[in-house]
């Protein structure tokens, strides 16, 4: 107890830590070391492979020329540079998606496409039908000579034996568990997960969201059951550049191995030329996009301070979607903040979640956005995994990141902010037509909830941090 208060954390954070220490002593202190040590001088990346990365992306750049930043959000692009080394690139063409079978089937065309190489990392790939689906199409361009490269985090698949991951590597696909979990060693590192969801298909053609693979996110799954709701991006242009950067820094994560050459980086006039060719259907085709990373072991909580800052700047309103709600104290003020300065902040959650301690938890924050003028939306359509913003028909985010401590301090997360008009419209009538499928909560309903329910749900908050 005495190290976690020395360790200066947040003080919810060390209250929460001491309560799990004091009330359960012995399983309490084996929790804290998987979960609870403090990392934050740790280095996944070597410094020369880092820089080089880095590198990469600047070339890639100011190939492209200066873009002009639209002025209401220059300061928010200036911090994603300034903490991530987030370039801001122009003229990207962005769809987006709302239906799994949608995705999936431009997804493998993609990847029938595919000349040189080809990079996907997902959170859960399961041995499933879809998870099948996909080694066979990766499989069919390592036989003609392409270069696959996979990697996934090994808790997220910790229900996947090995069998279906050795497949793959039978198959000529290159595999990478990310920070695996082997007693004793890297124990301490359990708590570290990526839940990235990236594709990179020969450095112009990207995917990034909420979806992993596996039916659920698809397909129906069970008796009555319908595919989760969940939004995924696609994005062609300079942009996948920074798809790239962060798929290779995992790569040498999970596998050590350091890959920087040019041939992942296409040049300035090869995007030019593959955008005119690409006769896919898309809500823009001039979008300004930075690739935001975030991960638990830097000094800043990039994404977060980003959805802060915009919050904090919004005009008219502010639309969020997230499958769990425990939000950080910042988090939580600049919501309130933005809604009792009169933005039109509505918060869209599911109205189960798939997790019953984790839809306890959340709920247990509602009552503090309500009162403050939040207009808080449950999803009933089946489970809403969906992690998007958008603000002011400008700004629009796509990712991984979910409104909680384990997003925003815990995780290795990736989202694309995108500055466009086009997309900030669509993502908000996305938005609207979600709500037909809500009940819109109100101060009055949520304060008459039975004791036990209450109770329950507070109890559990004192545990959000850790969740």
């Amino acid at each position: 107890m005495l190290v976690v208060v020395l360790e200066n954390r947040q003080p919810v954070k060390t209250v929460a830590w001491l309560m799990v220490l004091f009330f359960l002593p012995i399983v309490g202190l084996v929790i804290y070391f998987f979960f609870g040590r403090n990392r934050k001088r740790e280095h996944f990346v070597s410094q020369a492979c880092a820089s080089q990365l880095a590198r990469r992306s600047a070339v890639r750049f100011y190939q492209g020329g200066f873009p002009e930043l639209p002025a209401d959000y220059v300061h928010l692009i200036r911090l994603f540079r300034r903490q991530s080394g987030a370039f801001p690139y122009a003229d990207n063409k962005i769809r987006f998606f709302t239906v799994g079978q949608e995705m999936l089937d431009n997804l493998l065309r993609d990847i029938a496409a595919a000349r040189h190489h080809i990079h996907v990392e997902f959170y859960i790939i399961e041995d499933d039908r879809i998870g099948r689906m996909i080694t066979e199409a990766l499989a069919k361009k390592v036989s003609e000579g392409v270069s696959v490269r996979l990697v996934y985090d090994d808790v997220g698949c910790w229900n996947v034996k090995n069998s279906f991951f050795r497949r793959m590597e039978n198959k000529g696909i290159q595999v990478g568990a990310f920070l695996p979990v082997r007693f004793p060693k890297l124990t301490s590192k359990v708590d570290f997960r990526n839940h990235r969801k990236i594709v990179v298909i020969d450095g112009i053609v990207g995917y990034v969201g909420g979806m992993n693979l596996a039916e659920r996110y698809f397909y129906p799954v069970g008796d009555g059951k319908r595919a989760w709701r969940d939004t995924h991006t696609r994005i062609m242009g300079n942009a996948v550049g920074g798809l790239q950067r962060a798929f290779l820094s995992d790569w040498y994560v999970a596998t050590g191995q350091t890959i920087t050459e040019q041939v992942y980086y296409p040049h300035e006039e090869e995007c030019r030329r593959i955008l005119k060719e690409d006769c896919e259907p898309c809500v823009s085709r001039s979008a300004l996009v930075q690739i935001v990373t975030s991960i638990p072991t830097a000094p800043w909580p990039d994404i977060m301070q980003g959805m802060v800052l915009a919050l904090m700047r919004a005009k008219k309103y502010f639309y969020l979607q997230s499958p769990y709600f425990m939000p950080t104290e910042r988090m939580l003020f600049a919501l309130q903040t933005a809604a009792l300065a009169g933005v039109d902040v509505r918060l869209m959650l599911p109205e189960r979640s798939d997790k019953r301690l984790l839809t306890w938890a959340s709920r247990s924050f509602l009552h503090d956005v309500i009162r403050a003028g939040v207009r808080v939306y449950l999803y009933q359509s089946g489970f809403l995994h969906s992690k998007t913003l958008v603000c002011d028909d400008m700004l629009t985010s796509c990712g991984s990141t979910n409104i909680d401590f384990r997003s925003f301090e815990r995780n290795f997360e990736v989202n694309a902010f995108v500055y466009d008009a086009e997309a900030a419209r669509m993502m908000r009538r996305i938005f609207q037509e979600d709500q037909k499928h809500c009940r819109l909560l109100n101060l009055e309903m949520w304060e008459t909830r039975s004791l036990y329910l209450r109770v329950a749900e507070s109890s559990i908050r004192l545990l959000a941090p850790l969740l």
